[in-house]
C-alpha cells in the first residue's frame, strides 16, 4: 500500500472506524482500493481449481466484501448524519462503482455455479440458511440473465441507486433551505422550551425574533400549538409541498417528480426482465407475505375495522372546532392544532405538560434499566471516535462464569442538525461473526440516529434535552432494533443479528419495545422533572393511558393508505409514467381508506423516502404486518405479568424472547422464530385491542 493510502482512516480496520479523521477526500481512494481487493477475491474463488466450499470461500471473498461493506457504511453514515458537499461530491463519485462491484457480484454466473456445487450437507444450520438466501439471491440479482439483458440489467441497478440518492439529497436539500423568520407574537401558544430554541437559532444568525424551519422538532409543536392559523397554514404548505413543483420560488429546483417517475419505470423494466409482472412481485420474494394480493387484502381488512374509529375521531373533532375554537370549517392545517387541544380538553393533559419529565439522560437510564433486567446484559458508557460532539458511544455485556464478555456496542446520535437527514433509523457499523480469516468472534455494532431537540440554556443554566413522549416511542423503537443487530448469537454474518430477517418481520423487535413506554412501573423510573427532578405523578400517567388510543383509528388509515398507496404504485401492469398519474393513484387510494383529505397543492409522495431511497418499496406494508407480530409477541408479557402479579419486567419470558427472537436473527425464517417463541402462528387481536379496536 502506497503512503497515501497508508494513513486512510477507511482503510483501518483494526477496530472501530476513525469517524473524527474521515475526509471526504480519503473516500474515492480507499474505496477504489478496496473494490480492486473485492474484484480479486471474486477472481479467485470463481477460478475453476478453487474449491467450491463454504468456508474456504468466505475467507477469501467474504473477508474482501465485508471490508468494503464497513468502510462504504462508514462513508454512507456520514453521508446521512454529516452531510457537506465535499462529502457528498465524494459519495457520488464512488456510488456507481460500488453499485457496478455488488451488481456484477450477484449476478456473476461462476459464482452461481460455485454454490450450486456446494455439497449442502456439509453446512451447519445457520451456514443452509446463508446458502438458500444466496441461491435465491443469485436469482434475483440477475445470475441468470444472458448477454444484453444482463448488461442492461446492471446499468437498472446502477441508475436506480443514482436516482435514490438524488432523491434522498433533494428531499434533505429541500427541507433545509426553508427558514421562516417570526415574531414572538406571532408564536402565541407554542411551547416555552421551543421558542427558547427558535429565539436561539435566529440569534445565530445574528437576527432577531424567531428561526421556524420544517425540521420535526419545530414544525410539530408550531402546527399543534400555534394559535395562528395563517402562520400554520404557511408551515404547513411549505411542508407538504417539499421537494416538488408546488414549492414556492427557488426551493422547486428540488424537485422529485421526474426522478420518481424513473424509479418506477426502471423498477418494473427489472422486474420484466427476472420473469415477474411488476415490482411488487420481486419485493416479496425474500418476505413473509406471498403475494400483493394478499398485502392488499390485509391492508384493506384493517382499513375496514379501523375506520368507524376514524370517522368517530373526525367527528369529534370537527364537532369540538366548531363548539370551542369557533373553527367551523377546519383546514388540513388545522388538524394537528384542533387534535391537541380536544386531547388536552378530553384528558385533561398536553404533550408539553408531559415534556418536563422526560429529559433524556433519565430517559436512556430508564431504557437501559428495561434492557437489562429483560435480557440479562448491562449497558456502560465506552469510548470510540464519533463525528459530532453529542454522539454518545456504549457497550453491552453479559455476565458469564469467568466474569463478563462483550455482546456488543452503539453509537447513540440523538440531535436534529443542519445537514443530518431527517427520521430516526438503526444501522449496523459490523456483524457479529465468527470470522473464517482468523477464528476469532467478531462483535456487533450499530448506529443508533434520531432527531431530537437540543437541550436549551435557562437563566444561564444549559439543560438536557426534553422528549415528547413521540420521542420516547422513537428512541424505543429504534434500540429495539439495535438489539436485534446486537443481542444475536448467531456466527454467520449473512444470517446475523437482522441480516437475513425477512423484511415485513424485521420491525417485530422494534414495535414490540415501544410497548413498554406505556407501563407506569417502567415508565415511572424514566421520569425526572427538569427543574424539580420529580416523577412522572401517577395521576398524569393515568391521563396519558386514557388518551393513548386517542385518534388511533385515524393513525391507522395513515400508514395503510401510505402501505396501500405503495403497494398499488409498485403492482401496476405498466409503471405509473408521470406526476399526475402519480399523484391520482394516491387520491384514489385517499378516497378508498381516508377520512381527510389534503388540499390538491399537498405532494407527499415527493419526500416519501422510504420508498423512493430507504429500500421500503412495495414494503411499507410491513410496519403494519410487523405490528401483528410485535402485538402478539408483548402479550407473552402481559399474559405473565397477570399470572405473576408483577408487572411485564419478567425475566423468564425475557429469556425466551431474547433467545427465539433476538438470538436467532436470520438464521431460520420469522415464522419459526415467532412460533418457537408464542407456540403458535401470529393472531391480530392483540394489536386490536392495544389499539383501543377491538
Amino acid at each position: 500500500m502506497n503512503d497515501r493510502l497508508a494513513d486512510n482512516p477507511l482503510l483501518d480496520f483494526s477496530g472501530l472506524p476513525r469517524f473524527d479523521a474521515i475526509e471526504p477526500t480519503h473516500v474515492v481512494p480507499a474505496i477504489d482500493l478496496l473494490l480492486t481487493e473485492a474484484g480479486a477475491a471474486l477472481e479467485a474463488v470463481t477460478a475453476p481449481d478453487f474449491p467450491a466450499q463454504w468456508k474456504a470461500m468466505s475467507a477469501r471473498l467474504d473477508v474482501a466484501t465485508e471490508r468494503l461493506s464497513r468502510a462504504w457504511g462508514a462513508v454512507g453514515h456520514l453521508n446521512a448524519v454529516a452531510d457537506t458537499p465535499e462529502l457528498r461530491a465524494a459519495f457520488n463519485e464512488a456510488l456507481p462503482k460500488v453499485t457496478e462491484f455488488w451488481t456484477r457480484l450477484g449476478s456473476d454466473e461462476r459464482l452461481y455455479a460455485k454454490y450450486k456445487a456446494m455439497d449442502a450437507d456439509s453446512l451447519n444450520p445457520e451456514q443452509a440458511q446463508a446458502h438458500r438466501n444466496a441461491m435465491r439471491g443469485f436469482v434475483l440479482g440477475g445470475a441468470e440473465l444472458q448477454g444484453e439483458a444482463k448488461q442492461r440489467f446492471a446499468w437498472l441497478q446502477e441508475r436506480q441507486a443514482e436516482l435514490a440518492q438524488k432523491f434522498s439529497e433533494n428531499a434533505l436539500d429541500a427541507t433545509d433551505a426553508f427558514s421562516l423568520y417570526v415574531t414572538t407574537d406571532e408564536l402565541d401558544g407554542v411551547p416555552a422550551d421551543v421558542q427558547r430554541a427558535t429565539a436561539a437559532a435566529a440569534q445565530t444568525e445574528g437576527k432577531t425574533g424567531h428561526k421556524l424551519t420544517l425540521k420535526m422538532p419545530c414544525y410539530l409543536p408550531v402546527m399543534q400549538f400555534a394559535h395562528s392559523s395563517p402562520l400554520r397554514e404557511k408551515l404547513y404548505r411549505a411542508y407538504v409541498t417539499r421537494a416538488s413543483e408546488q414549492a414556492e420560488g427557488d426551493a422547486a429546483r428540488f424537485d422529485n417528480t421526474a426522478i420518481m417517475t424513473e424509479l418506477l419505470a426502471l423498477r418494473h423494466e427489472e422486474a420484466q426482465l427476472l420473469g415477474h409482472r411488476h415490482f411488487a412481485d420481486v419485493s416479496l420474494v425474500p418476505k413473509m407475505a406471498e403475494s400483493p394480493e394478499q398485502v392488499v387484502a390485509f391492508l384493506r381488512d384493517l382499513a375496514q375495522r379501523a375506520r368507524p374509529f376514524a370517522e368517530q375521531d373526525v367527528a369529534d373533532m370537527r364537532r369540538f372546532a366548531a363548539t370551542e375554537l369557533g373553527l367551523n370549517d377546519p383546514q388540513p392545517w388545522d388538524w394537528p392544532y384542533v387534535g391537541e387541544k380536544l386531547k388536552e380538553a378530553r384528558y385533561a393533559f398536553s404533550d408539553q405538560e408531559i415534556k418536563p419529565y422526560f429529559t433524556a439522560p433519565k430517559v436512556l437510564a430508564g431504557l437501559f434499566r428495561i434492557v437489562e433486567t429483560l435480557f440479562e446484559v448491562s449497558i456502560h458508557r465506552d469510548q470510540a471516535p464519533v463525528w459530532h460532539p453529542l454522539v454518545e458511544f456504549y457497550r453491552i455485556e453479559r455476565r458469564t462464569a469467568s466474569g463478563t464478555a462483550l455482546v456488543g456496542q452503539f453509537y447513540l446520535d440523538p440531535a436534529a442538525r443542519n445537514g443530518k437527514r431527517g427520521g430516526a433509523w438503526m444501522d449496523d457499523v459490523r456483524e457479529r461473526w465468527l470470522r473464517p480469516d482468523n477464528g476469532a468472534t467478531q462483535t456487533p455494532v450499530a448506529h443508533l440516529v434520531c432527531n431530537f431537540a437540543e437541550g436549551v440554556e435557562v437563566n444561564g443554566v444549559k439543560q438536557p434535552p426534553l422528549l415528547t413522549h413521540d420521542d420516547v416511542i422513537t428512541l424505543f423503537h429504534e434500540f429495539g432494533h439495535g438489539l436485534h443487530h446486537m443481542l444475536t448469537q448467531v456466527n454467520e454474518r449473512d444470517v446475523s443479528g437482522i441480516s437475513g430477517v425477512e423484511w415485513d418481520a424485521v420491525e417485530l423487535p422494534s414495535q414490540f419495545m415501544e410497548n413498554f413506554c406505556w407501563e407506569w412501573d417502567v415508565l415511572r423510573h424514566m421520569t425526572a422533572h427538569v427543574e424539580t427532578g420529580a416523577s412522572l405523578p401517577r395521576e398524569l400517567f393515568d391521563k396519558m393511558l386514557a388518551a393513548k388510543n386517542f385518534q388511533s383509528g385515524l393513525q391507522t388509515l395513515r400508514q395503510v393508505e401510505f402501505a396501500l398507496f405503495d403497494m398499488l404504485l409498485h403492482s401496476q401492469p405498466v409503471p405509473v409514467a408521470d406526476g399526475p398519474g402519480i399523484l391520482a393513484l394516491l387520491s384514489q387510494v385517499r378516497s378508498e381508506v381516508a377520512v381527510l383529505q389534503p388540499p390538491a397543492y399537498s405532494r407527499t409522495p415527493h419526500t416519501f423516502s422510504h420508498i423512493f431511497a430507504g429500500g421500503y418499496s412495495a414494503g411499507y406494508y410491513s410496519y403494519k404486518w410487523a405490528e401483528v407480530l410485535s402485538a402478539d409477541a408483548y402479550a407473552a408479557f402481559e399474559e405473565a405479568a397477570s399470572a405473576s402479579g408483577h408487572n411485564t419486567l419478567d425475566v423468564d419470558t425475557g429469556r425466551r424472547y431474547r433467545e427465539a427472537i433476538l438470538e436467532a436473527g436470520g438464521s431460520r425464517p420469522a415464522m419459526e422464530s415467532f412460533k418457537a417463541f408464542r407456540g403458535r402462528e401470529p393472531a391480530i387481536d392483540a394489536l386490536l385491542r392495544h389499539q383501543g379496536m377491538a
